[in-house]
C-alpha cells in the first residue's frame, strides 16, 4: 500500500471500523512491526478496540476484564504528555512496564518493544495506537518513527470520528452526523452542500449559507484556508493541512474546522459526498494540555509541538530554542511551519490561539 493509499484507507476506516486492522497492518509495514492495535478510552476506561490477529485475544482480554483498571499507562500519559510516536520502553518508566499485565502477556507471546502514540481527542476521548515488534527484530529506528509521524495528523482526525461513533460503522448520512455530536456538513468536491446537521445549522454566523447551495466560514482567514483544502481535493491533490482554526470571537468558543475526504466506501455511506466538514472544540481538559491536542489537529511534528508549548508558556523564541536544544534559526523555521499549519501570522496570534484552548483553571493572563 503506497503513502496516499494508506491516507485514504485511514479516513475510510473512520466510518468503516472493520478496516482499522488493515490500516494497523499497513502502519506495521511502515515501521516493520509484526502486529498492532488501536484502543479508544473514555477517561481511563476502554470503550472499544481494533487489533490485528496476533494481538486480538490479548487486547480483548485487557478491554473486557479488570486488567485495564490495573494499568497505569493512561494515568502516566495525563501527567507526561506524548507528542507523536515514541518507543514504549523509553516513554513509560520501568516500574509501569514491569507490572503491566498486558505487556507481560505480549512478552510471553514473543513480542518485545513497541512504537506507539496516545492521542487526546478535543471531545475528551483518548485513542491509542501501538505497533509491536518480535523479540528477534531489530530496535525501532528514528527514521521508522518519523515515518509513522507522517500519518499522525490523519490518524488524529480519523480517530476523532471513530471515537465519536464509538467504533461503530456509519450506515447512513443523517444517523452518522447526529452521532458525531459535533457541527457537521457533507460537501461535494465543488463545494456544494449535500447535507448538514442541526448543530451546524444553529451556527449561521460561523457557517454562512451562500447562493447555489454553497457555504463559507464567517471568519475570512479561516474560510480562506478551508477553501484551499477544498480546491486541493477538487484537483485530486492532498492539501498541506486539513484542519484550520477558528479563533474565539463574539461569544463563540474557539473551534477547529476539519475537512475529511470521503473516499471509497465512505463516499457511499455519505450519499456520494466527497468532503466531510466537522467542527470540534479545542478546550483542553484539566489533565491534557492544549498543545498536545493541537499537534493532532494541525499536523504539528513533535519538534514543532515542543516549540509551541514553550511559546505558550511565555518563553521567547530564543528561550524555546535553548530549551529544545536547537538553534534560533531552526526554531524560527519551526515557527514558520507552525504559522502555516495553524493559520496564524504572528507569534502573538499563535500564543493567543494556544491560550484560548487552555482549560479554564489553567489559563494565565
Amino acid at each position: 500500500m503506497d503513502h496516499q493509499d494508506l491516507i485514504d484507507k485511514i479516513y475510510e476506516a473512520a466510518f468503516i471500523p472493520e478496516l482499522w486492522p488493515d490500516v494497523i497492518q499497513a502502519l506495521g509495514a511502515v515501521s516493520h512491526s509484526a502486529s498492532g492495535a488501536m484502543l479508544v478510552f473514555d477517561g481511563t476506561m476502554p470503550i472499544g478496540f481494533k487489533a490485528t490477529q496476533l494481538l486480538f485475544d490479548t487486547i480483548h482480554n485487557f478491554c473486557t476484564t479488570s486488567a485495564w483498571r490495573e494499568s497505569r499507562r493512561i494515568q502516566h500519559f495525563y501527567t507526561n504528555p506524548l507528542s507523536g510516536f515514541a518507543l514504549g520502553s523509553e516513554y513509560f518508566p520501568p516500574e509501569i512496564v514491569e507490572e503491566d499485565e498486558r505487556l507481560l502477556k505480549l512478552k510471553k507471546l514473543g513480542f518485545h518493544d513497541y512504537a506507539g502514540t496516545i492521542i487526546p481527542m478535543p471531545t475528551g476521548e483518548i485513542v491509542v495506537f501501538a505497533l509491536h515488534r518480535k523479540i528477534d527484530d531489530d530496535a525501532f529506528s528514528k527514521r521508522e518513527l518519523d515515518g509513522l509521524n507522517e500519518f499522525y495528523g490523519h490518524l488524529a482526525r480519523s480517530s476523532l470520528m471513530s471515537a465519536r461513533l464509538r467504533l461503530q460503522q456509519a450506515h447512513a448520512t443523517a444517523a452518522a452526523m447526529a452521532a458525531f455530536g459535533l457541527p457537521a456538513a457533507v460537501l461535494t468536491n465543488s463545494g456544494r452542500v449535500l447535507s448538514t446537521n442541526l448543530l451546524l445549522e444553529n451556527m449561521p454566523d460561523v457557517f454562512v449559507p451562500l447562493a447555489h447551495g454553497r457555504m463559507c466560514i464567517g471568519d475570512t482567514e479561516t474560510n480562506k484556508l478551508l477553501q484551499e483544502v477544498i480546491n486541493a481535493q477538487q484537483a485530486g491533490a492532498e492539501p498541506s493541512v486539513r484542519s484550520v482554526p477558528l479563533m474565539s470571537r463574539n461569544n463563540i468558543e474557539p473551534m477547529v474546522v476539519h475537512a475529511l475526504p470521503l473516499r471509497r466506501s465512505a463516499h457511499d455511506v455519505f450519499s456520494g459526498g466527497d468532503i466531510l466538514i466537522v467542527a470540534s472544540p479545542v478546550t483542553a481538559s484539566s489533565m491534557v494540555p492544549s498543545p498536545t491536542i493541537l499537534m493532532g489537529l494541525f499536523d504539528l511534528t513533535p519538534a514543532e509541538t515542543k516549540v509551541s508549548m514553550a511559546l505558550a508558556s511565555g518563553k521567547s523564541l530564543k528561550e524555546a530554542a535553548l530549551e529544545n536544544h536547537v538553534t534560533v534559526k531552526t526554531a524560527r523555521s519551526y515557527l514558520e511551519r507552525i504559522f502555516a499549519k495553524t493559520g496564524t501570522r504572528q507569534q502573538s496570534q499563535l500564543v493567543a490561539l494556544l491560550k484560548s484552548t487552555a482549560a479554564p483553571g489553567n489559563r494565565t493572563g
